[in-house]
């Protein structure tokens, strides 16, 4: 049942312990997971709800491409644009939500290619998942880079630790330096890093409170970052103490585009688990 929130149309999944989750048809983000009890996603207060802007906060789609790598609007367009759904199937414990984006007017302003993205939302207990399809269904081969974007709740960034890159490749995009990750990553002040994606999940511990990330192969990067407050308080649609309740962990192939030809398809996805 589509419910409102913000002013904008979304979906509500529930699973059999209590958990939920909240999907807009904005952007198929999802916007609010709670599991134990917990909100284990950051929804920015300030972000904007007009059908239009990027949401800040929760699951936002780059599609299809990451950031300003390329010559369309910073990450991509399917953040930006109403998805299409039949519905929520729930059975065996297991909620899924399915939208859908295929190419119209709107997508080719940005983008002349031919092509299908559905996204699944998938809810279960301690659970969530988020997968991607992409699809190519014109006559022309084309490329596209991709991220799913995640802003975890964190009760206090400076306490926070990521462990799980020891040993990976890490381009630090503040300081544009490469190197070798050594050890679990604390956070102070602005971080932004890309890192070669690890084979086990990654484990967020948050005072207490622990979640493991984990992507799927064709997710060949892992992007951490957290504005830190002086980039903070420039973001307007972040309140000036954002940075210190978010991290980003984002399961991403960025970079080496994926190559799909005429009829070819891809897909990715990211698992959180509490």
């Amino acid at each position: 049942m589509v419910e409102t929130f913000r002013g904008q149309p979304c979906i509500r999944l529930h699973a059999g312990n209590g958990d939920t989750a909240l999907v807009a048809l904005h952007g198929a983000q999802v916007l609010s997971w709670v599991s134990g009890g917990r909100e284990r996603l950051y929804l920015s207060p300030k972000a904007v709800f007009d059908g239009q802007a990027a949401i800040r906060g929760g699951i936002p789609l780059c599609f299809p491409q990451f950031n300003q790598r390329g010559p369309l609007p910073k990450h991509g367009f399917a953040r930006n644009l109403a998805w299409r759904t039949d519905g929520a199937q729930a059975g065996e414990g297991v909620t899924r939500l399915s939208l859908h984006l295929t190419d119209d007017e709107r997508s080719r302003v940005w983008w002349p290619q031919a092509f299908a993205v559905r996204l699944d939302v998938v809810l279960s207990e301690g659970q969530l998942q988020v997968e991607c399809a992409v699809r190519n269904t014109g006559a022309v081969a084309w490329d596209f880079t991709i991220a799913l974007h995640s802003y975890l709740h964190v009760d206090d960034i400076a306490q926070a630790r990521l462990q799980g890159l020891d040993g990976c490749a890490r381009w630090d995009a503040v300081a544009d330096v490469r190197s070798v990750q050594q050890g679990p990553i604390g956070f102070a002040g602005e971080y932004d890093s890309v890192f070669a994606s690890a084979l086990a999940p990654l484990q967020l511990h948050d005072g207490t409170h622990r979640l493991d990330v984990a992507q799927s192969p064709t997710m060949g990067q892992t992007v951490v970052w957290n504005p830190g407050a002086a980039l903070c308080a420039r973001l307007a649609d972040m309140p000036p103490e954002g940075h210190a309740h978010m991290l980003c962990v984002e399961a991403a192939q960025i970079d080496t585009p994926v190559h799909l030809a005429p009829g070819a398809s891809w897909t990715g996805w990211q698992r959180l688990r509490a």
